[in-house]
């Protein structure tokens, strides 16, 4: 089961899952957990508790069901360096992500419907699987039968204001967008701690 972003659940983190301004909004104006304990309950968590929390908040940035996640984990386990870091950067380079990061998408979940209705090509190839890595070197491009759409029009002038990694060079008029490396340093925080998540897995 694929995990939703909804305000509940927004407020319930008490951070913006997936930057919409609409989040931002329901946070600024309810800055409390959800039911009738929300403003005044208290939320004394264990070790365990926390971890588990961080894990769930990934999950949801991400859209990524738990036997997934985990082999993400089981992946960035058995690579050089913090394993912490080698996770969020497996999250980084799917490819729903990608086009999220690139400003091809408002929400990665609208990226990862764009990428399984066939609206993506990497390096020329139609690539409908949301979980595909992609490589530096590799180039995104949104499939020239569906740039027809109102939306692809409008894109050139909305993309620049959107702040687009350093990992990611955008053509905005060509729609392409070029993974020039991977995500590192400040590029690999998130609204989730993932050393508790690596805690978590490792008990």
């Amino acid at each position: 089961m694929r995990l939703r972003v909804t305000a509940k659940r927004v407020r319930r983190e008490g951070v913006n899952l997936d930057g919409r301004e609409k989040m931002a909004r329901i946070l600024e104006k309810r800055p409390y957990a959800p039911g009738v304990h929300g403003p005044t309950g208290r939320n004394r968590q264990t070790d365990y508790g926390k971890q588990l929390r961080e894990k769930q908040r990934a999950k949801l940035v991400f859209g990524v069901a738990e036997r997934q996640f985990r082999n993400y984990y089981e992946k960035a386990k058995l690579m050089k360096g913090d394993t912490a870091e080698s996770l969020v950067r497996l999250l980084e380079l799917r490819l729903d992500n990608a086009v999220f990061r690139a400003g091809f998408a408002k929400t990665r979940a609208a990226a990862r419907q764009l990428v399984s209705h066939e609206h993506v090509d990497v390096n020329g190839k139609k690539v409908n699987i949301a979980s595909y890595q992609v490589r530096p070197g590799e180039i995104i491009t949104i499939r020239k039968t569906k740039r027809e759409k109102k939306i692809w029009k409008l894109f050139a002038e909305a993309a620049t204001k959107t702040e687009v990694p350093s990992w990611i060079t955008v053509d905005a008029k060509e729609l392409t967008a070029k993974i020039t490396s991977v995500p590192a340093g400040e590029e690999l925080k998130q609204v989730f701690e993932p050393q508790r998540v690596v805690e978590f897995y490792s008990r």
